[in-house]
């Protein structure tokens, strides 16, 4: 959770160094998918950051401006990213849709692609234990139904719906997902 300036200038920073943007300000004049993604997540930063510092009553304002951006920008990508659910080096590929409810957990430097739902397997279903290693790979279309916990180093294929439990350093796919290999020497980053 970020709390202070210097966690938001940490993640901020996490975040832009994965866009890979060479120019940003070229990006950001060219309406350049990288920077359109890059300004979402760090509304988004700024959100958090306004939900969870101690309050003066003068935050409240920004905290409502970047309700209201947030709104907006979702709207906007088709993006529903709910705060405090993300770790730093968030890369979104494209806009599009994704949907990443409040009860989430995913970690650092994590790749979601288009299309991608994190829903609950059925309307009874307990949504509290989703959890998502750090350094995954959610892949275009790939449907995650909760309640599940992904391990890190994890890359979900294309189209491919999870609907257990997957362990650390594997690659799954298919409907129901499962696992089909196991990657050896894996290093943690990007």
């Amino acid at each position: 959770m970020i709390q202070t300036k210097k966690e938001l200038k940490e993640y901020l920073k996490a975040d832009f160094d994965i866009q890979g943007m060479k120019y940003p300000l070229l990006s950001r004049l060219t309406f350049g998918e990288n920077y359109a993604m890059f300004s979402y997540i760090k509304n988004l930063r700024y959100l958090e950051y306004y939900t969870n510092k101690k309050q003066n009553p003068w935050d409240k304002l920004f905290y409502y401006y970047y309700l209201v951006k947030h709104r907006r920008k979702s709207l906007k990508y088709q993006i529903n990213i709910s705060p405090n659910t993300i770790g730093k080096g968030l890369f979104l590929v494209h806009p599009g849709f994704r949907r990443i409810g409040a009860y989430m957990k995913i970690g650092d430097y994590c790749t979601i692609l288009p299309m991608v739902l994190i829903g609950k397997k059925s309307p009874t279903a307990n949504t509290s234990c989703c959890t998502i290693g750090n350094h995954c790979y959610i892949g275009t279309g790939a449907i995650i139904m909760e309640p599940v916990t992904i391990g890190n180093n994890v890359i979900i294929a294309a189209g491919a719906v999870v609907t257990k439990d997957i362990p650390d350093n594997a690659v799954v796919a298919g409907n129901p997902a499962k696992v089909i290999k196991i990657l050896n020497n894996v290093v943690g980053g990007k």
